[in-house]
């Protein structure tokens, strides 16, 4: 019988997660204060992060120790699988074999809970009862809406109003693990108000959520703290689960990428996928392309500067070096809602800036376009954002039936489509633009 899917043990669920800052070649550029732009210390983050999250937020250690009720939680449905996809090589008639790390297998449908159980975990810690956090998509705010109700915190979703119209199934997701969500911009809060009252028909953007989820956090009298689903270095050393448990599953295919690839809008799914693997290339291993697929209309890592910039459009948060369209971006309104974010996490970026990844806009239809070859043939509806991913895997997988190549192409399908359902309805329909 010819192996499709490689399924680890719980027992080979990794016990520790992996921070690549104190293997990058260049280091990190420091995060500045947004009043005095001197950087950032522990101390300035601590009305915003729990404390276990900010130990990781500076940690330069290589590896940390995931919390043993953290593991219990993660046993629900991890390790996830990874799967040959041989129907869609048949489809293609290529030579290269494909790869996708399916991360739709969790609960709340993406790769998310990843970092949404150790963030409420570790809130839960320091007493605190209420997480506050925005949501583009609806697959963050639904990841971290479950993890509350595992901790018993309460949970505060400002949701970006395209995606808030455009996929209430995801609102309805979150409300059933107990979370409020609110329409961003709202009027609770002075960033919403702004916005509003300068477009009272603002179609929102995770920028302008992130405001006003940062805004809650910190007028909440301590009651509250901040949680965010991405860009951070902590969530994306959350992520590597995800990579290392890919390089067991491929030792168990007797096989090694040579192309990695994921959607990048924060950047957190495709670091999560390729800091594992490029951390075996810097100890020896086989060179690896890395490609990060990002919209065409909102192209953080191809067309944005590498500058310091705030992550959120009223100046609320700290400021990055990072790629960025700047934070006052206002992106169109396309349905890979979790994507539509103004910048990339530095760690991603500082990778791109030295040529050790490579970055490829890719536009909504030609997506979605893959998404549904994708399902036809494996038989899951991808997220719309991971539609980005199978576009690039697609593409070069054709590039390998033109050239003759048998190349191992590895990509995370990083949720499934199933509360996205109106984007292909609209895509069949041919109301989707570039």
């Amino acid at each position: 019988m010819t192996a499709t899917k490689f399924v680890l043990p719980d027992s080979d669920i990794p016990t520790t997660w992996y921070n690549v800052v104190p293997d990058l070649p260049k280091g990190l550029p420091p995060m500045l204060h947004p009043g005095t732009r001197e950087p950032i210390t522990p101390a300035d983050l601590e009305p915003l992060f729990a404390s276990g999250m900010i130990e990781q937020e500076f940690s330069t250690e290589r590896e940390v120790d995931i919390p043993g009720p953290v593991l219990d939680i993660y046993r629900q449905w991890r390790p996830s699988p990874l799967v040959r996809a041989r129907r869609l090589e048949q489809a293609l008639g290529t030579p290269a074999r494909i790869y996708f790390k399916y991360e739709g297998v969790s609960p709340a449908g993406s790769h998310k809970p990843n970092t949404a159980v150790p963030q409420a975990y570790y809130s839960k810690q320091d007493g605190v009862q209420r997480l506050t956090t925005e949501t583009g998509a609806g697959q963050w705010g639904s990841s971290l809406s479950m993890a509350c109700a595992y901790f018993g915190l309460d949970c505060e979703v400002f949701m970006v109003r395209v995606s808030y119209d455009q996929k209430p199934y995801r609102r309805g997701l979150m409300e059933t693990f107990g979370a409020s969500v609110t329409a961003s911009p709202s009027d609770r809060t002075g960033a919403g108000r702004a916005a509003l009252a300068a477009d009272p028909e603002s179609s929102g953007s995770l920028g302008l959520a992130i405001s006003e989820a940062v805004e809650a956090a910190m007028h909440s009298g301590g009651a509250a703290k901040y949680a965010l689903g991405s860009v951070l270095n902590l969530v994306l050393m959350h992520q590597t689960i995800i990579g290392q448990e890919a390089l067991l599953q491929l030792a168990m295919a007797d096989d090694y990428p040579d192309i990695v690839i994921g959607a990048a809008g924060g950047g957190s799914n495709f670091a999560g996928l390729a800091l594992p693997i490029l951390r075996r290339q810097w100890g020896g291993g086989p060179t690896v392309r890395f490609i990060a697929a990002e919209p065409a209309s909102c192209p953080s890592l191809t067309q944005g500067s590498y500058d310091y910039d705030f992550g959120d459009t009223a100046g609320l948060t700290p400021l990055t070096k990072m790629h960025t369209l700047g934070h006052d971006f206002h992106p169109p309104a396309i349905h890979a809602g979790g994507l539509r974010y103004h910048g990339m996490a530095p760690i991603v970026s500082a990778l791109r800036e030295i040529d050790l990844i490579e970055a490829r806009a890719v536009p909504q239809t030609a997506c979605f376009e893959a998404g549904v070859l994708f399902a036809r043939s494996e038989g899951i509806v991808p997220a719309p954002e991971s539609t980005h991913a199978v576009r690039v895997a697609v593409d070069e997988a054709i590039h390998c039936r033109e050239t003759g190549e048998s190349k191992a192409i590895v990509f995370s399908l990083s949720g499934h489509g199933h509360f996205d359902m109106q984007a292909y309805i609209d895509y069949f329909a041919g109301k989707l633009t570039d």
